[in-house]
């Protein structure tokens, strides 16, 4: 009877400390939430401070990556809105302090520069169509510049959903009732979601669909008397063995666009192959590493500078 007690202790004890190591350490248990949202497919809910592996993550009043702000920028103040997907929010590997839009905003600031504000609003897999719908809902908050930051992959991204939310385990809709049930959860398979093949298996023309929500994010932009700059990250298997025949076409079609449109464009594809380096410009095949980042901010720093160096 002793035997079965200690053992029942000493494992509730082992349970107990697995439990507290995965919140206190990793953050388990704690994830940042979505909410749905049937024009923008998901957004991360509103109002968040939540660690995830030691990473500070922030979500502000309006389901941006950012400190809650204002609606209107403080006077002399330029304002930047940077939009994308993962990259540009950097998830669960990025601390706040390290997020693109953080790395920009140290480097607009400097101290013989103007006073400068970078808001982002980003989600993992968000494409422009995501984007525009999260404009067309919540504005520009009065910037003078919007940024957005595209990848490869976000041509070919289907239309907004939100079928994933609360039944992807990359989606949660609420606290797990324990660390140890999210860890046990991402380690098992995820589950099919009804009806969310068809949207992936989304016909036609795609990359001309999101060409299109490009356009219409330029003049939303436009109308609200600000100025668009493009960027578009390369996938890593572009970078070592060139893109594939159709990244090719619908890279040159980007190309098109913003030759019609007159938008300022960087495509970051030959300025990471020429590089020393370019593995170490990727954390895995898509996302980028402190390296890469430092890289984008640069140009992006540059860029924006350029296109409005002084608030109006």
């Amino acid at each position: 009877m002793k035997v079965f007690i200690f053992g029942s202790l000493a494992l509730l004890t082992a349970i107990l400390l697995t439990e507290l190591i995965l919140r206190l350490l990793l953050g388990f248990g704690n994830p940042p939430l979505y909410i749905a949202d049937d024009d923008i497919g998901y957004l991360l809910a509103p109002n968040q401070r939540v660690r995830r592996l030691g990473n500070l993550i922030i979500i502000n009043q309006y389901s941006m990556r950012t400190e809650a702000i204002e609606k209107s920028p403080a006077a002399n103040t330029l304002r930047v809105f940077l939009m994308g997907d993962s990259i540009v929010n950097g998830n669960w590997w990025t601390d706040q302090s390290e997020t693109l839009s953080t790395r920009i905003e140290n480097e607009l600031s400097q101290p013989d520069q103007p006073s400068a504000e970078v808001l982002n609003a980003s989600a993992n897999s968000w494409g422009p169509r995501n984007q525009i719908a999260y404009l067309q809902k919540f504005g520009i908050f009065e910037s003078h510049i919007v940024m957005l930051v595209i990848n490869t992959d976000d041509l070919f991204g289907t239309q907004p959903s939100p079928l994933q939310v609360g039944k992807d385990r990359s989606y949660p809709d609420k606290k797990p009732l324990l660390a140890l049930l999210e860890l046990t959860n991402r380690l098992k398979k995820q589950p099919p979601i009804p009806g969310l093949k068809e949207i992936h298996n989304e016909s036609g023309d795609r990359v001309g669909k999101n060409l299109l929500a490009i356009e219409d994010i330029e003049k939303y932009v436009t109308t609200h008397d600000a100025q668009l700059l493009l960027a578009m990250t390369p996938l890593k298997r572009e970078v070592l063995h060139g893109p594939k025949d159709y990244e090719v076409v619908a890279r040159q079609r980007v190309n098109d666009l913003v030759a019609q449109q007159q938008i300022p464009y960087v495509d970051f594809l030959t300025a990471f192959q020429g590089t020393p380096d370019p593995e170490g410009l990727y954390r895995d095949h898509i996302h980028l590493s402190p390296t890469g980042n430092s890289l984008v901010t640069q140009s992006l720093t540059d860029l924006i500078r350029q296109s409005r160096p002084t608030p109006p």
